[in-house]
């Protein structure tokens, strides 16, 4: 059920470092396998957890969410099966998230007296909105595909069993697009939903001016006034 204890947590983040840190990734799928992305935390091993415990563990298991949502190309998120409590939060991390229409999505923590602890209530609340977080949140209830798609919380479903080439061909035009741009659109939107306006149009215009160095930017231009738009072939520098 990829229970996300100590271990699977520290190879996410051990994954991410490495691929953020390759130039040749240009996109990247999170995906748990063919019955069950995750079915969250494991329960036995936090049973046994203190409170000092947890205060020394809960900042490295946001560290290690945050680092797979700061892989600075997009990512796709592959649900099969359950995707609850850390499951869900993980897939929340990720840019896009393509779901199987049999898949079952939520944040159960309160049914344990707990909250969301790598980035539930934070994350969630910023993608489909403070009050259908807090339904989920509160509740603890479970939600079928259709529901999440509704709701924000997935943006495309596939047949049972399809959701790895569904996220496959969601990444697709990525990997040949300008790559450098992509990673400054994704910053420039991540970073600026982190603060105030003024602050997101600061981001912005620095990452913008900056994409004017880029081989791409040239290429881009050129082929729209020689071609029109849509029609040039990025280098990816």
């Amino acid at each position: 059920m990829n229970a996300l204890n100590d271990e699977v947590q520290e190879g996410l983040a051990a994954a991410a470092a490495a691929l953020s840190a390759d130039p040749a990734v240009r996109g990247v799928i999170v995906w748990g396998g063919e019955k069950v992305f995750a079915a969250g935390a494991d329960i036995k091993q936090m049973r046994e957890m203190s409170y000092v415990d947890m205060v020394r563990r809960s900042g490295r298991l946001s560290e290690c969410f945050t680092a797979v949502a700061r892989i600075p190309v997009p990512t796709v998120a592959a649900i099969e099966g359950y995707a609850l409590g850390g499951g869900c939060e993980l897939a929340l991390t990720c840019d896009f998230r393509v779901a199987a229409s049999d898949a079952k999505l939520g944040q159960p923590e309160i049914l344990l007296g707990l909250i969301p602890g790598a980035g539930g209530t934070q994350r969630l609340a910023r993608l489909v909105g403070p009050a259908r977080a807090k339904d989920l949140i509160f509740t603890g209830r479970m939600i079928d595909a259709a529901e999440a798609e509704r709701i924000g919380l997935v943006d495309q479903i596939a047949e049972p069993g399809a959701a790895l080439e569904a996220a496959k061909a969601k990444v697709a035009p990525f990997l040949t697009g300008p790559a450098v741009a992509l990673r400054a659109a994704k910053e420039a939107i991540d970073r600026g939903l982190d603060g105030d306006l003024g602050t997101g149009l600061g981001i912005e215009s620095m990452l913008f001016a900056g994409l004017f160095a880029t081989k791409d930017r040239e290429i881009g231009m050129t082929s729209f006034i020689e071609n029109g738009p849509g029609k040039a072939s990025f280098e990816g520098r």
